[in-house]
């Protein structure tokens, strides 16, 4: 996985694994894929509207003390 990301090329990355045919190593980069995809899947999207903080009662009070 490293060397697929750092741009290695992958007929090289097969020769080193001593895999007889890219299609093996070609499921590294599937898998990489497929990794990416499923972070993706679990970000939640932005709200379109940033929160305000509102400060409560008990901190104004807390506050005007100082």
């Amino acid at each position: 996985m490293h060397l697929l990301q750092a741009g290695v090329d992958i007929t090289v990355i097969a020769m080193w694994l001593g895999h007889a045919d890219i299609a093996t190593t070609h499921l590294y980069v599937e898998a990489d894929l497929a990794m990416k995809e499923e972070a993706l899947r679990r970000i939640d999207d932005p709200s379109p509207k940033p929160l305000r903080f509102r400060a409560g009662d008990r901190l104004l009070a807390f506050l005007q003390t100082l």
